[in-house]
């Protein structure tokens, strides 16, 4: 059995604990950083489409129970976030994916994905304002995550959370 494939599951809770407790404090004017975003991506790089695929929809699904989203909004998001961050995992060009730089800006352009597909199901009033306040929560939401990915990439020995 591969026990590499588990880990990234086990890590889901302590990240998931971080999303609730350490978050917050970083929130600025409505905006906060995806810690599971940046696990998601991160071990779909280091596998495969298929693997992130399916660890986004069980991440979603989780999300959606623990945090009381719509059910399903958060699943659809990072199943879809999980299969566009498949495209990045080759196994030619793994390192280079994985650098500081090139790895935030995947997490970049994931993250503009995650968060307007959720804003879709997660905004209900309907007004002239709403692709503007969709627009500016993605974008400043997703180069927020990917300003804290790059330092966490930095910060890793070796390129690696565990395995």
């Amino acid at each position: 059995m591969k026990y590499y494939r588990i880990i990234p599951f086990l890590i889901f809770i302590p990240v998931i604990i971080l999303q609730i407790n350490i978050v917050p404090l970083l929130l600025f004017n409505g905006i906060y950083p995806d810690l599971i975003l940046i696990l998601l991506v991160y071990y779909t790089i280091q596998n495969n489409q298929i693997f992130g695929t399916i660890s986004g929809f069980i991440f979603g699904g989780l999300y959606d129970l623990i945090f009381g989203t719509i059910l399903g909004s958060m699943m659809l998001t990072k199943t879809l976030s999980g299969f566009l961050s498949g495209y990045f995992s080759s196994e030619n060009k793994r390192d280079i994916y994985l650098k500081a730089l090139n790895f935030s800006l995947i997490i970049f352009l994931i993250g503009i994905i995650d968060k307007i597909i959720f804003g879709f199901f997660s905004y209900f009033e309907l007004s002239t304002r709403l692709l503007l306040s969709l627009f500016t929560n993605s974008l400043f939401g997703s180069l927020y995550t990917s300003v804290l990915s790059f330092i966490l990439i930095i910060l890793l020995p070796n390129r690696r959370l565990i395995e």
